[in-house]
């Protein structure tokens, strides 16, 4: 069982962006982007270069502006939801011992992709899953806007600036200044433009995430 912290001081929590930064699943994305532009007799690397950039919708009123948005829509949804149970994942090296080393109260996952398949992907790399999940279908306004973390820390019962966001993404980074939270890149060569701190990957933020958190030297209870 994770162990739940004796806190003196304000709730200190931890909202994580999934792929990319948890989970490397840009080869699966670039699968599925192919897959999905076959489908319509399109040139892969320039729809994957447009989804890289933008919201579903926006890159299938880029790349495809002649088809229904919908139909495009259901077939990204019907070839994604195949990748969860076929395609092969992996977490980035750290998740595992960061999320494990986490109480439950103290982190949530804040992701542009559906429940559902967040859940598939975390049962596939054996990551815990947090009692508080904000994804796509909880706010009407995604990434960059604030909404998304807002939403987690009011979850979690937390202050947004006692929140520690971790993210790989401009979209991602933006939103969580927005939220007025502090804001951490991982897994990326250089530092997105904002961010308060940069780790080249999450193995490397590890420790100071935990002593964010308030975790190193802290006495626990079960």
């Amino acid at each position: 069982m994770t162990s739940e912290l004796v806190r003196s001081g304000p709730r200190k929590c931890v909202l994580f962006d999934v792929d990319g930064t948890l989970i490397d699943a840009v080869e699966n994305q670039r699968r599925v982007w192919a897959a999905w532009a076959g489908r319509y007799g399109l040139d892969a690397d320039e729809v994957y270069r447009v989804a890289l950039r933008t919201r579903p919708m926006e890159t299938f009123a880029v790349v495809a502006p002649e088809q229904d948005p919908r139909e495009c829509l259901a077939a990204l949804h019907e070839l994604e939801d195949e990748d969860v149970r076929s395609g092969v994942y992996a977490a980035f090296d750290g998740a595992s011992e960061l999320l494990g080393a986490l109480p439950l109260r103290a982190w949530a996952l804040v992701t542009s992709n559906y429940e559902h398949r967040v859940r598939g992907r975390f049962a596939r790399t054996a990551l815990p899953v947090p009692r508080v999940i904000v994804d796509a279908a909880a706010v009407t306004e995604g990434k960059p806007s604030p909404v998304p973390y807002l939403l987690a820390a009011e979850q979690l019962g937390a202050q947004p600036e006692n929140c520690l966001v971790i993210e790989d993404a401009p979209s991602g980074v933006e939103a969580g200044l927005r939220a007025g939270m502090t804001v951490w890149g991982v897994n990326a060569a250089a530092a997105v433009t904002g961010v308060h701190r940069h780790f080249t990957s999450l193995r490397e933020a590890v420790p100071d995430v935990l002593a964010f958190a308030r975790l190193e030297g802290s006495a626990g209870v079960e």
